[in-house]
């Protein structure tokens, strides 16, 4: 990609509105000073010191995250939060990025807020070390209101936007944002629009909507009825046929091999990952592809183009430790010389 290409295509995420609809999760980091341990007086079990608390959106939140950071001049995130203390964090963290609009985030007694809590050991000199996690999750079906209510108002929300982002995050299914009825809803309105929906689910797209899918290498092999570790030879014809069959343009990240998009006629690209530059912490990488592709493609680029500005942008985010990172535009271009090895 030429830099004039490359300038191009990112001046016009200034203009670009995005919905992100999906399982808005609160990242609450405890850092901890390891110099700091006691005892407790009560259990005697050791007792870790928390210093510093830091909270951001996690999960579909990660992609609002990075959407942000490249520019987007209005962000729309469509889930729920509870009518709790969590929730009220996950709502500030949310409006504290520019143009975002919580106009379809919905808060409710009925569902508590998705929240991952991140205990981080920090040291002089170290990368952070990441204790157990606690997590906070709905393990019930998200109710049939609030289901609908959010069906709904998304069905408003497709004509004001010029790309779409589904992000799955729950691991039982209809627990989350994205149930039948989301889906339903998105297969009907999206039937015959232009607009780039892009999604991604970690349990897997089996039963979406023939939107571009943006799955991993595992998740394609099981998609497609394939076992095994997949060679990129069968990544991308598996890819290419499944784009073919959807009619609809199909991304399939491979971690430390790269990137595979595949066009509607069958075309695929391929990208190799950027070579590496120090310690890495893959969180969060995906989200950032995500992100990146949904952009580009509103913003006009090709598939290979739109490959290529999402490898940029996991390269960027992989080297940021400690946390679940982003890319700008500006850190994306200092790196633009890396595509071309």
């Amino acid at each position: 990609m030429t830099p004039a290409r490359f300038h191009a295509i990112t001046a016009r995420y200034q203009a670009l509105k995005i919905a992100i609809i999906g399982d808005f999760c609160l990242d609450r980091y405890l850092e901890i000073d390891p110099a700091r341990t006691e005892a407790s007086l009560e259990t005697g079990l050791p007792v870790h010191n928390v210093v510093n608390l830091r909270a951001q959106p996690g999960a579909a939140g990660t992609v609002l995250n990075n959407v942000a950071a490249l520019g987007a001049s209005e962000i729309f995130p469509v889930g729920f939060c509870g009518e709790d203390g969590e929730g009220f964090e996950l709502r500030r963290a949310l409006a504290a990025h520019p143009g975002v609009q919580l106009d379809y985030f919905l808060t409710t007694p009925l569902r508590r807020t998705f929240t991952y809590c991140k205990p981080l050991v920090i040291e002089p000199d170290e990368p952070p070390h990441e204790l157990n996690r606690l997590d906070s999750k709905n393990w019930t079906p998200t109710p049939p209101a609030v289901a609908e209510e959010l069906a709904v108002s998304t069905a408003r929300l497709l004509k004001r936007v010029h790309a779409v982002i589904v992000m799955d995050q729950v691991d039982l299914a209809e627990t989350g944002v994205v149930t039948k009825a989301m889906l339903d809803m998105l297969g009907r309105e999206t039937k015959n629009s232009t607009v780039p929906v892009i999604a991604d689910s970690r349990r897997g797209l089996h039963g979406y909507p023939p939107v571009i899918f943006k799955m991993n290498a595992a998740e394609l092999a099981k998609l497609c009825g394939l076992s095994g570790t997949l060679t990129l030879d069968q990544v991308r014809d598996a890819t290419a046929q499944l784009a073919r069959k959807n009619q609809r343009t199909v991304f399939v990240t491979l971690a430390e091999r790269g990137l595979t998009g595949a066009a509607p006629d069958g075309a695929t690209e391929h990208i190799p990952t950027l070579p590496l530059r120090g310690p890495i912490d893959i969180v969060g990488a995906g989200d950032s592809v995500t992100a990146n592709l949904a952009l580009a493609l509103a913003a006009g680029a090709t598939l290979r183009e739109a490959l290529e500005l999402a490898a940029l942008a996991s390269s960027l985010v992989i080297h940021q430790l400690g946390t679940t990172g982003t890319a700008s535009v500006a850190q994306m271009e200092a790196l633009l010389p890396a595509l071309s090895g």
